[in-house]
């Protein structure tokens, strides 16, 4: 495998901040003007280790404008929180919305971070009453909190599965609604929707194919992409990393299979800005 070392920092996102929000996005900042596309997702449209990830491919291939929205580790709750970046997203030409994970957003049974997602707050009385012998304070993640009440009790754990996938939809109607402008939904993954297990381990974490396909009557388009084989073989190969970000980069899709959700993409975006 073959990848750029730039020393301790890494790569350089340009952090940049928009009118207004409280969140550094990626740069080099965009003016908010004329039919610009607007690119709205976690970590893998943020583009970590990445010289070009899927927006600026689109914009490359378009020759228009790509607001790269993507925040690591995000859930809904950091867009609905941002009236600022919906509003945004809302006077684009078009906006992109890739799939992101159930569990990073706040819900009946737990509190996340308003602005990192990835942040476990604090329990809620209902997941308390359900896990009656866990000590809430001992965890600081979603990720390490659900796997070890996954691990604890499956059966008393599919309530929270259900939980999650109510609010994830419920979230994602509403967010649709207040955009008004064409919306393409993008599933962009090592596996497809139907593998639909819900164990802890590919995102976008607890959403499946049903999920999906619900939101069809809110939005223009969906498009699904599922990363080669080829594109996971070599999933670093064009990254940039710094002296310790191997481990956290080969937990991620690379430009490889950017280049495939790019590809994907575009002739859907052309169609719908026609």
């Amino acid at each position: 495998m073959t990848f750029e070392r730039t020393g301790q920092r890494g790569l350089e996102y340009y952090p940049c901040r928009y009118p207004n929000s409280r969140i550094l996005f990626r740069g080099p900042k965009r003016r908010l003007q004329g039919d610009y596309i607007a690119f709205l997702g976690g970590t893998e449209i943020f583009g970590q280790f990445l010289r070009e990830p899927v927006p600026g491919l689109v914009e490359r291939a378009l020759g228009k404008t790509c607001v790269n929205f993507g925040v690591r580790n995000a859930g809904l709750d950091v867009y609905l929180n941002e009236p600022t970046v919906m509003e945004a997203a809302a006077s684009s030409a078009a906006t992109v919305i890739q799939v992101m994970g159930a569990p990073n957003m706040s819900n009946r049974f737990y509190t996340v971070h308003p602005r990192r997602n990835d942040r476990f707050l604090k329990a809620s009385r209902a997941l308390q009453d359900l896990y009656h012998e866990v000590d809430f304070t001992e965890f600081n993640f979603n990720r390490h909190l659900l796997h070890s009440l996954q691990s604890l009790s499956p059966d008393r754990f599919a309530a929270i599965t259900e939980e999650l996938s109510a609010a994830w939809i419920s979230r994602m109607k509403h967010m649709s609604m207040v955009l008004r402008n064409p919306t393409i939904l993008l599933w962009f993954s090592e596996h497809a929707p139907d593998e639909d297990d819900f164990a802890l381990l590919q995102d976008p974490l607890f959403v499946n194919r049903a999920m999906i396909e619900a939101l069809r009557p809110y939005v223009d388009e969906v498009v699904e992409v599922v990363a080669s084989s080829a594109a996971l073989v070599h999933r670093t190969d064009g990254m940039v990393l710094g002296a310790t970000d191997r481990p956290a980069a080969e937990e991620l899709l690379g430009p490889m299979a950017h280049q495939e959700a790019a590809n994907a993409l575009t002739p859907v975006l052309s169609r719908v800005l026609r």
